[in-house]
């Protein structure tokens, strides 16, 4: 099936430049684009796309309230991938927080931008460790004011269940989990859904900024 994507950011080169490498894709279509947050919201809701790629700054309404339209309207299978300049913006941490599955640096190869849809729009999220974990110790630190999301939900977890929610947090792919607590790969990806059902979450990233916010796990220094 054709993966269906639309393309929101405020700057007209950068819209076509991502339409361009990405119609390239075998099995990916650039079906819109959007100009900001608002006309994403908009354009989102016509096309019904499988994929939005949302810049974070942009007039009129943000990718960050854009998200949270999006992934929070009635019914919707519409995944969202952040676009962001910053690897280290506490924005795009926001984003995660709206709905967002994962995020993207502008500077991303045709074959990173490609494969970071794909993994997307199968459902699972894109998390680069290297990158995810420096972004919660970052705004750890520029937000010292604790949000705990209901740590009490954690009680429902079993321990393994338990564990591989900390490891998700970490970074860690199904497979790499796996190979970590020695079990069958098929086993991770059933003890994740149950985590995400119990925890009424909608994919990875938000079970692992659930995770950091729980106070499970905590960035490295904090």
């Amino acid at each position: 099936m054709t993966i269906r994507v639309l393309i929101a950011d405020d700057q007209m080169m950068v819209r076509q430049g991502f339409a361009v490498l990405l119609n390239a894709e075998p099995g990916i279509e650039v079906v819109g684009q959007a100009v900001d947050g608002a006309d994403a919201l908009e354009r989102t809701a016509e096309l019904a796309p499988d994929v939005v790629l949302m810049d974070i700054r942009m007039p009129r309404l943000g990718g960050i309230d854009a998200t949270r339209g999006i992934a929070g309207a009635p019914g919707s299978t519409t995944k969202v991938l952040v676009l962001t300049t910053f690897d280290l913006d506490e924005y795009v941490y926001e984003a995660l927080r709206a709905g967002a599955s994962g995020f993207l640096l502008k500077d991303a190869s045709a074959a990173e931008l490609a494969h970071a849809v794909r993994v997307v729009a199968a459902g699972d999220a894109l998390l680069a460790p290297n990158v995810t974990k420096r972004l919660i110790a970052e705004f750890s630190r520029v937000s010292r004011t604790p949000r705990p999301p209901g740590r009490e939900r954690l009680d429902g977890l079993t321990e393994r269940e338990t564990e591989v929610l900390s490891l998700i947090a970490q970074g860690l792919s199904n497979a790499e989990i796996a190979g970590r607590l020695v079990v069958a790969e098929q086993t991770v990806k059933t003890h994740v859904s149950r985590v995400l059902v119990k925890l009424a979450l909608r994919d990875r990233t938000q079970a692992a900024v659930y995770a950091y916010e729980s106070g499970l796990v905590r960035p490295s220094g904090y």
